[in-house]
């Protein structure tokens, strides 16, 4: 489903992204994890089409990004780490603004709209002005607006801050749901007790290199995540 092959990202003398490959099949939740700055957020944003980058290739269900970068959006749905947008639209507006670009029917937006907002109780606050909403509301509208073209694939990043425990229980179940449907998840956290839980597949960046990844029972053995993680911070890779 998200295919990522040798991937480079260089900013000026640094290199952001390097030489990174990951495969992320249908049907799975792949965890992402690195400290600050290891390079989760610009890989994102070029998996997305959000950013370019200087080698490398990435794939959204077989279609290169680069080539064709329309197509794999609509194949997607991604969910930034700061949910940065339009304060002067009420939530409503914004949904059906999102379900326009996609082209979704009257019907169905109005049903995933309901079907979404209920679930996530928002419904009552919909006809309110973005910039009254919360940074947790404003994430959760993002989410329901993720989920109006039903995507193949999920990009999100860090998609947990600011979402309070039900409303993060919520989005793990359509998460799995997704998946169970041929769906594939890709998402950087740093709350690596939810990744342990949630994840079939984790990998591990540091300063922009891929220093582990695999089946989230094999990269973690008879220890923890946390455990993993912090001993391979400690490293000199």
């Amino acid at each position: 489903m998200l295919s990522i092959k040798n991937l480079t990202k260089k900013y000026g003398e640094k290199t952001a992204v390097d030489n990174l490959s990951l495969e992320i099949a249908p049907g799975e939740i792949y965890g992402f994890i690195g400290h600050n700055g290891a390079g989760k957020t610009t890989t994102i944003k070029a998996c997305c089409g959000i950013i370019g980058f200087d080698s490398g290739e990435i794939l959204i269900d077989g279609v290169s990004i680069k080539d064709k970068p329309l197509e794999c959006k609509r194949k997607m749905a991604y969910i930034p780490d700061n949910p940065d947008i339009y304060d002067f639209l009420s939530g409503i507006k914004y949904l059906n603004f999102v379900a326009d670009i996609y082209q979704i029917p009257k019907a169905e937006r109005e049903e995933k709209i309901r079907k979404y907002a209920d679930m996530f109780e928002l419904t009552d606050s919909l006809a309110e002005t973005i910039s009254s909403y919360s940074h947790g509301m404003k994430q959760k509208l993002v989410i329901i607006s993720a989920l109006i073209h039903s995507p193949k694939l999920m990009i999100l990043d860090e998609p947990f801050v600011g979402l309070d425990p039900k409303a993060a229980h919520i989005l793990k179940g359509l998460m799995a749901e997704l998946c169970s449907q041929g769906g594939a998840i890709f998402f950087s956290t740093h709350v690596l007790e939810v990744a342990e839980k949630l994840c079939d597949k984790i990998a591990i960046i540091k300063n922009g290199r891929l220093i582990i990844s695999g089946e989230t029972h094999d990269v973690i053995g008879n220890t923890s995540l946390e455990d993993v993680f912090l001993e391979l911070e400690d490293e000199n890779v």
